[in-house]
């Protein structure tokens, strides 16, 4: 009986989503083993070899078969590319570039060379979406709300890069829900308008307002803010013909007419099983619709300057 080895892989960019999601959900996947650690600014774990940049690990490292990519998106698409050029598969985290343009190359990059290339969306592998995207695909949709706020000082302390151009600010969390918003609509979903606030000392907005919609013409609102102490908001809120749907907990705890249901925090360990899904059948998976709704946000969207904000 043959035995399937491991898929070996390099995770790149040691912060704190690699040590709080990454790190487990690869331990925790017999389809994995970590081989090596990359980074330039932090040390890697003290039982795999660490490297400070990619080419070093090819040329002198342990052999791998794909790498992770958890770096801000700023410097994604160099590396990406040198991966698959090099005939690795790549995990991209979200979101998977500073632009939608690269992106693009980088998914037509993998399918010349054979390889797999999955940008990951984890807030869709949340445990009420799936079920979410089945109830209301033989619904009538009425209206959708979007609340999303959360305190940047728990999330993101320190972390300068958020708030550079590529860096997506405020959307670097709205993105999650636009996620979840393009997985269980039954219709494509587009802006109509936007207003952002920018701190006057940031590139990028601390809050956001959106009006979307679907192509039926259902209104979408979506309200955006990094400033929220306290209890945290990720919240979508369905009205339908049937009754009202609510995600919340960021998709975890989904409220139906009937009851309302809790699932485990299955996000990261999800999309390990989808990427190793992926690498086996030599498919890729790269949809771009949440990020592209960002962008059309950038592109319409009406700025106005806010207080500036120190960490």
């Amino acid at each position: 009986m043959s035995v399937i080895k491991p898929i070996r892989v390099a995770l790149l960019g040691v912060g704190k989503i690699a040590r709080d999601q990454h790190f487990p959900a690869i331990a925790a996947n017999p389809a994995f083993a970590l081989t090596a650690t990359i980074s330039r600014q932090a040390a890697g774990t003290t039982a795999l070899p660490h490297f400070s940049d990619l080419p070093t690990l090819i040329a002198h490292g342990p052999a791998v078969d794909a790498i992770i990519l958890c770096t801000p998106p700023q410097v994604r698409y160099a590396l990406a590319a040198r991966a698959i050029d090099e005939g690795l598969h790549v995990f991209l985290e979200k979101p998977p570039g500073a632009t939608l343009s690269e992106v693009v190359a980088l998914r037509k990059q993998a399918e010349g060379r054979g390889v797999t290339l999955f940008a990951s969306w984890h807030s869709r592998y949340a445990a009420g979406v799936e079920p979410a995207r089945a109830w209301l695909a033989s619904r009538h949709i009425a209206k959708v709300s979007i609340i999303w706020r959360e305190d940047v000082r728990v999330w993101h302390p320190g972390q300068a890069w958020i708030w550079e151009p590529g860096g997506l600010g405020v959307f670097d969390p709205g993105i999650n829900a636009l996620s979840i918003l393009t997985r269980i609509l039954p219709r494509p979903v587009f802006l109509k308008q936007a207003s952002l606030q920018l701190p006057e000392n940031r590139a990028a907005p601390i809050a956001a307002d959106l009006h979307l919609s679907d192509t039926a013409g259902t209104p979408i609102h979506m309200d955006l803010d990094w400033r929220q102490t306290g209890p945290q908001s990720w919240d979508i809120i369905v009205e339908t013909d049937a009754g009202t749907l609510q995600l919340s907990k960021g998709g975890a705890v989904l409220t139906l007419p009937t009851g309302t249901e809790e699932g485990a925090d299955m996000e990261y360990s999800g999309l390990y099983e989808r990427f190793a899904s992926l690498i086996r059948s030599r498919q890729s998976d790269v949809d771009t619709s949440p990020l592209s709704l960002v962008a059309d946000a950038f592109l319409l969207g009406h700025r106005t300057t806010v207080d500036a904000f120190h960490d």
